[in-house]
């Protein structure tokens, strides 16, 4: 098989990267929080997650999916309610040495959208499956652009062989 010599593949990048390209900010609230005032931070910050904080320690997450099944569905006002009632309370973490396809792994076979990263017992920060994805299909489309560039490479004759 033919290989470019300056083919150079777009690896996928690693969660510490994609971390950094979100900013480090991360939007949190208690537990005693209510319900309507951690929506209110997801609608201003376009997020559909708030880690849930208690005395420094991550203690869950609320999610919007949380709210839709757990509060609306049963008729719970978002004002009245605290996050604590709500929050999902087993938080799965990843670390930055995840891949981002263990990442997806991790977040498919749990069901969850939303998972915090966490290095040396520090929370420092929080990919969607949004991120995700969007990392897969950009290194896709790199690989793609370079499997064209090789084939046009490969069908066109070299001038100098005639």
């Amino acid at each position: 098989m033919f290989v470019r010599e300056d083919a150079v593949a777009k690896e996928i990048r690693s969660v510490k990267q994609l971390l950094a390209g979100k900013g480090g900010v991360i939007h949190s609230v208690s537990p005693d929080t209510s319900v309507f005032k951690a929506l209110s931070v997801m609608a201003e910050q376009d997020i559909g997650a708030v880690l849930v904080f208690d005395a420094g320690k991550v203690v869950g997450i609320l999610t919007e999916r949380d709210y839709a099944r757990k509060g609306i569905i049963t008729g719970r006002s978002s004002k009245d309610t605290p996050v604590g009632d709500l929050m999902t309370r087993n938080v799965v973490f990843a670390t930055p040495e995840h891949t981002v396809e263990q990442c997806m792994a991790l977040m498919s076979d749990g069901d969850f959208r939303h998972l915090p990263v966490m290095e040396n017992s520090k929370l420092i920060g929080i990919l969607s499956m949004r991120d995700l994805v969007r990392e897969i299909i950009s290194h896709q489309r790199h690989v793609i652009a370079d499997l064209r560039r090789d084939m046009i490479t490969v069908l066109t004759p070299d001038p100098s062989s005639y």
